[in-house]
């Protein structure tokens, strides 16, 4: 892991869609540092992690359409008005897990930054790797990605699924938006969704704030399931 390429956030948002940008935009207004990439590709099928293009599953019928790119349209200006890192030529290439890997991220980021990180502390749970580099961050949010793929790539990592896939990644700093099964969500249940993990995630980052204390339950997420 290159030291020069190494970059460090607290989440890593997965797709600059609608949905991508909506939780970006919770994040940043939770005070919540965030990188915005533009979906996942794994390029070959000798890659460690060949889960292919993360399918879209926001197209929206025609009535639907109109209030979609309304939104978009908001979400775009919020991002550039209030400066967020939105990278929308840089795919994810492979996500790793840092449980085994840990070591070896502490002395990047030992190199990366001297002095400011304790030897032997890792509080990142996910490396995001592109081909500009790896990004770590301890929480990873999913877009545009059916639940079946999730679960496929999911179990490419060697991470045990129960029935309840959605308190599974929660366990592990991972979160769904804009997500569907078998129907496209609309535009209002992505932006519910966003409005809820943008909650859950400030409230593990700022436990002891009031809004920690109030969303730390997590109790609308398993609607998501």
């Amino acid at each position: 892991m290159p030291a020069a390429s190494t970059e460090r956030t607290t989440a890593v948002v997965i797709g600059a869609g609608m949905p991508g940008l909506a939780v970006a935009s919770e994040l940043s207004r939770y005070g919540v540092d965030a990188i915005v990439v533009d979906g996942m590709y794994v390029p070959g099928p000798l890659q460690p992690l060949n889960t292919g293009i993360l399918q879209r599953c926001d197209a929206a019928d025609a009535a639907c359409l109109q209030e979609r790119s309304e939104i978009l349209r908001h979400l775009r200006n919020y991002a550039a008005s209030h400066g967020l890192d939105v990278r929308s030529t840089t795919r994810a290439v492979r996500l790793d897990r840092l449980d085994e890997a840990a070591p070896a991220v502490a002395a990047a980021e030992t190199m990366a930054s001297p002095g400011v990180v304790s030897p032997g502390v890792v509080s990142y749970q996910w490396a995001v790797h592109t081909a500009n580099g790896v990004l770590l961050a301890d929480h990873v949010v999913v877009t545009r990605c059916g639940q079946s793929q999730l679960r496929r790539m999911l179990a490419e990592l060697g991470i045990a699924i129960g029935q309840n896939l959605v308190a599974a990644m929660r366990a592990i700093g991972m979160y769904l938006v804009g997500v569907g099964e078998l129907a496209t969500p609309t535009p209002k249940e992505v932006l519910r969704q966003a409005k809820v993990v943008g909650q859950a995630i400030s409230a593990k980052v700022h436990p002891d704030s009031v809004h920690g204390a109030l969303t730390g339950t997590f109790a609308a997420i398993p609607a998501l399931a």
